[in-house]
Parts: C-alpha cells; structure tokens; sequence
C-alpha cells in the first residue's frame, strides 16, 4: 500500500461515509499524537461500525507506531477494537486487495507488542497489549476481555460467582 494512491479518499470510516485517515495518520507521523489519536479514534470505529479505512489505517499506524519508538496504548487499543469489530456482520469484511498488508500489520503489531510488554507500566498499555496478542493468536474472547476495564471485569467476575 503506498500513502499516495488514490483510493484513499474515496473508501468509508465507521460513519459510512467518504474518510481519508492520511491527514491524521501524517499528523500522528509528525508528533502531534492528541489531535491525531482524536480524529483516528472518532472517524475510524464508532459504537462497532468500522469501515474499510479503518482497515486500511492498520498497516499505516503499526508502521508508526514502530517508527515513533514510543509504547502508546492507542495503537494496541484501535488496532484491537477494529480487529475484534471484523466479527460484526454489518461491517465490511476485509477485502483480499487489504488482506496482506493488513496480515503483515498483525503480525508485526505481535512482534511489537512482545517486544514492549516486559517494560510495560500503564494498565491501559498492558490491557491492550495483551489484547492484541490474544487477538494475534485466534482468542477473540479473552482479546476483547482485555479490553474491558478493571470495573467491568470485576462485575463480569461478580455475576458469574453470583455476586
């Protein structure tokens, strides 16, 4: 996938409508992470939905993410919650022209995560770590367990013990 190909600007966010994630991906490149993570978050999954730039960002955020050097819980968290939303049957599926970067994207962001996991701190970075390589490995329960928070876990736990 190259950044200037035109497709871009003509595939859906979440929203399903038009959305181009390079401006966002550029400024997310450039350092102005809080802005870029902002618009990434909001145009590329909504309440379930993603589209097929949510897909194709994949790639591009695990090859930043990589290049920044920096553990941000973001890449794991929107990387995870796309991957798990393939599993809801009114978003699209993952065309074959996406699939082998989308694959590489994957086992990259596992490499990564194996990587950045022993000096791991922030509850937020472990969770979706963790998520992320449940996710690499084919458990999408125990991903998307991961990426519930600590409250939720613990009424879910609650309920099941009849408590």
């Amino acid at each position: 996938m190259e950044m200037q190909d035109d497709w871009w600007s003509n595939i859906e966010g979440s929203y399903r409508v038009a959305y181009d994630p390079r401006a966002a991906l550029r400024k997310l490149a450039q350092g102005d992470a809080a802005s870029a993570w902002d618009e990434l978050w909001n145009e590329l999954y909504h309440q379930g939905d993603v589209g097929l730039a949510s897909f194709a960002a994949v790639p591009e955020l695990v090859r930043i993410h990589e290049a920044r050097g920096v553990a941000d819980w973001n890449t794991y968290a929107l990387a995870a919650t796309i991957e798990d939303a393939r599993d809801n049957p009114d978003n699209p599926e993952l065309p074959e022209w996406l699939r082998p970067s989308y694959e590489l994207a994957w086992r990259n962001l596992e490499r990564l995560a194996l990587s950045e996991f022993p000096a791991a701190e922030d509850d937020s970075l472990i969770d979706c770590v963790i998520a992320v390589l449940a996710l690499s490995k084919g458990r999408r329960l125990l991903g998307r367990m991961a990426m519930l928070t600590e409250d939720e876990r613990e009424e879910i736990l609650g309920e099941a013990d009849g408590g």
